[in-house]
């Protein structure tokens, strides 16, 4: 019963509800009582031959009005101890969902996210049902089979009771024997259901990868594999669930037999009547139920056991970034100072950023550029307090990030990812997502300076164009875009572009940077591009290499340093003019095509 005493803090806040639960259940019980009692008696007035039509009409009053009574507490258990158990899976739900939101990115590469979805579906029923379920399972198997047996003692006879009961030690055994085997059983196909969960969610999200190569028959092979260990194991819990109920089959059997000897044995020698002992035969199939309720319990508390186990070993663990949260309102406006001496990601000794230091002052642009694995996505990490384990400091108007409070902070903060996610619902709520107050026009002007105005006009809907899901029914630079207007909607004091720009062509981009710099003359702003068009306008450009400043300053300056960058400078150029030509030159064989077929129609 250890699972139970875990959820002890949810059954004192809803003692009420289990309160009334219980006593129902125990009316139930004890209305259950009387229909043999009656049947007994009748049985015996029509041995005596005394039965009369009064008679039979009081017996089937008294049988109507029990069955009315039994209804109504049956109604009334049900409405408290299963609405309990559902407000359970409410709470827990709640809890896991805000238990995943305040995690940090280590939390979800060390969860796949089908085995998270399986904690926050099956796992969370499987408690709801021990929680539902099984309290009235354990509570109507004690009172049932109590009341039941005390009326057989007192009614019919002691003797022949403690004989029917006899059989009921080796129940016990048998439940605690296969209960333990459910419990590790039960537990080990979660896992498999987690892990063909986690291949469902891995296929859909990569579907375009699977067609574009051709690999739909071997992923379906791999999901075939999935689902067999998944059928495998949920066969091993059903093989051991099914062994209850032959064996408990065999012990209500052995009741029956041993009653029969000594129940007959009795009738003869007029110990009890011929009534008093259907009555007791009566009672002893109102056993059966708490006989069987006995085995389910088991089964629903080491189900519950296992998934309880299984999401308090989620809830435990704890975000390893250490983010901070301070006390302090961001001000109205402020410089960004950036100084951070040593970073290293937890678990791991290698410095990923080291010696890096800059000042984004309000209205200025600030690119980051430099090889993959540089460090820029770092620089953003700490700016976005994703951790705050550092050697340094990084200040906004003169005061640590750290002092100020996060939903403060962070809602200041504007950042478009590599990755854009955009959620199933229209353009407009995509635009609005961290501002749903915002009014049509102010949506409007977020997406001319993103420029995706005119293409969303096109739209089948215009801005309540529902985009599907994860945006999927756009192209890549509509989704830069989108992610763009999103940010700008906020007018955040800093906003960070990480590589944002890299789905649109030459001539949008440079529309878009010169928007940003109308809108955000008195705001900060950090450019992290691959493509050094993006940042060739900014006040400063800082060029990373293996965590460190290699180069600093302007355009300009950094062309006339003859370093990294103006090595990939020249690259990119040489890289934009053959695709210019290229262009221009599928267009001169285009027109030249068309001409071809003009002239041979005419012809």
């Amino acid at each position: 019963m250890r699972p139970l005493h875990q959820l002890w803090w949810y059954f004192k806040e809803e003692k009420k509800s289990y309160g009334l639960g219980i006593f129902a259940l125990f009316c139930v019980a004890l209305t259950h009582l009387i229909p043999p009692i009656i049947i007994g008696r009748f049985i015996d007035n029509i041995a005596k031959r005394n039965l009369t039509v009064r008679l039979m009409a009081e017996y089937l009053l008294v049988l109507l009005i029990t069955a009315g009574v039994e209804y109504f507490f049956r109604y009334f258990w049900t409405i408290n101890l299963r609405g309990a158990a559902f407000k359970l899976e409410k709470v827990l739900r709640a809890r896991l969902f805000s238990h995943f939101l305040s995690m940090d990115r280590l939390f979800f590469q060390r969860n796949r996210t089908g085995d998270l979805m399986a904690h926050a579906t099956n796992d969370l029923n499987a408690i709801r049902d021990m929680a539902g379920s099984g309290i009235l399972t354990l509570a109507d198997s004690f009172m049932s089979g109590g009341t039941t047996i005390i009326a057989m003692l007192v009614v019919i006879d002691w003797r022949l009771t403690l004989l029917a009961i006899l059989p009921m030690p080796l129940l016990a055994l048998v439940a605690k024997i296969l209960g333990d085997r459910i419990h590790t059983t039960f537990d080990h196909a979660q896992a498999t259901f987690s892990e063909m969960n986690d291949k469902v969610q891995e296929g859909i999200s990569g579907i375009k990868a699977i067609k574009s190569f051709g690999e739909e028959e071997q992923d379906k092979k791999n999901f075939q594999a999935h689902l067999r260990r998944v059928d495998k194991a949920f066969n091993d819990v059903n093989f051991i669930d099914s062994l209850y109920d032959p064996l408990i089959n065999l012990i209500v059997g052995l009741s029956y037999a041993l009653t029969i000897f000594l129940g007959g044995y009795y009738v003869l020698h007029h110990v009890i009547s011929i009534g008093q002992l259907v009555s007791f035969f009566a009672y002893i199939s109102n056993l059966v139920w708490p006989m069987f309720a006995i085995g389910q319990l088991f089964n629903l508390i080491e189900r519950g056991s296992a998934s309880l186990t299984r999401v308090d070993r989620l809830l435990a663990q704890k975000a390893e970034s250490k983010v901070m949260n301070g006390k302090l309102k961001m001000p109205e406006s402020g410089d960004l100072h950036f100084d951070v001496e040593v970073f290293e990601y937890p678990g791991e000794d290698r410095h990923y950023l080291e010696g890096v230091e800059f000042t984004l002052r309000k209205g200025q642009v600030l690119g980051l550029v430099g090889r993959t694995g540089a460090g820029k996505s770092s620089v953003i990490k700490l700016l976005m307090r994703e951790y705050d384990d550092y050697s340094g400091h990084i200040d906004y108007a003169g005061r640590n990030i750290m002092a100020y409070q996060l939903d403060e902070y962070l809602p200041s903060v504007g950042y478009v990812p590599q990755e854009h996610f955009l959620f199933s619902t229209t353009v407009r709520d995509n635009i609005r997502f961290a501002k749903m107050g915002a009014t049509q026009a102010e949506v409007e002007l977020a997406a001319k300076v993103a420029g995706i105005h005119e293409d969303i006009l096109t739209f089948s809907e215009g801005y309540d164009t529902l985009v599907g899901e994860r945006g999927v029914s756009l192209s890549g630079g509509q989704k830069q875009r989108l992610s763009i207007a999103r940010a700008i909607l906020i007018d955040p004091k800093i906003l960070i572009l990480d590589d944002a720009l890299s789905a649109v062509d030459a001539k949008t981009e440079n529309l878009i940077l010169t928007e940003l710099g109308k809108i955000r003359a008195n705001s900060a702003t950090l450019i992290v591009s691959h493509r050094l068009s993006s940042v060739m306008k900014a006040d400063e450009i800082l060029v990373l290499d293996e965590g460190k400043v290699v180069e600093r300053g302007t355009h300009e300056q950094l062309i006339l340093a003859h370093g990294w960058y103006s090595q990939m400078w020249q690259m990119q150029q040489i890289e934009s003019k053959l695709g210019r030509e290229e262009t221009e030159m599928d267009i001169l064989l285009d027109e030249v095509e068309i001409i071809t077929n003009v002239e041979r129609k005419g012809n």
